[in-house]
């Protein structure tokens, strides 16, 4: 059975503070919104329950940062892309910043384990005047753990339209 799940963050300034609102379906969901660097920056936690990706499972994951909003998204362990042995996984992440927008995308790793079939598409439109840093990392396999990447295919989709 393929997992099918969206989250939509959405991000805006209100009276100061950064705002959040979000929509899900499925098994993928935000933890509670912290400020511990104050009301500027609202900080947030994705989670995706059932840890991992196999074939045919898709994640769609959009965020969206208003004029002068402040975000945080990361991630409480790394992604993992199981093996497959039919239909591929993928997760499509989506990053839209307004002008004045910031948005900090800092989730661990993503880990394709060997005989996985995935894609990771990362996609960041940002507005002129908008600051995004981010990173999206991948391991292949665990080599230390001796499950070293020996075979599968995973297709890394960075792009920033305009930029990179």
């Amino acid at each position: 059975m393929a997992w099918h799940a969206r989250l939509d963050l959405s991000y805006t300034l209100e009276r100061g503070r950064t705002a959040v609102r979000h929509a899900h379906d499925g098994p993928l969901r935000i933890l509670q919104t912290l400020y511990p660097e104050g009301d500027a920056i609202a900080q947030n936690v994705l989670v995706h329950p059932p840890g991992g990706l196999v074939g045919g499972d898709t994640l769609d994951i959009r965020v969206r940062v208003g004029p002068g909003a402040h975000g945080l998204v990361t991630t409480p362990g790394a992604t993992r892309f199981y093996r497959s042995e039919g239909e591929p996984a993928l997760q499509r992440t989506q990053l839209d910043l307004e002008p004045g927008a910031r948005l900090e995308w800092l989730p661990l790793e993503a880990i394709a384990y060997s005989g996985c079939l995935a894609t990771n598409h990362l996609r960041v439109e940002a507005a002129p005047g908008a600051e995004c840093l981010g990173w999206d990392l991948t391991a292949l396999g665990l080599p230390l753990a001796s499950q070293p990447f020996e075979r599968g295919h995973l297709q890394q989709h960075l792009e920033a339209p305009g930029l990179w």
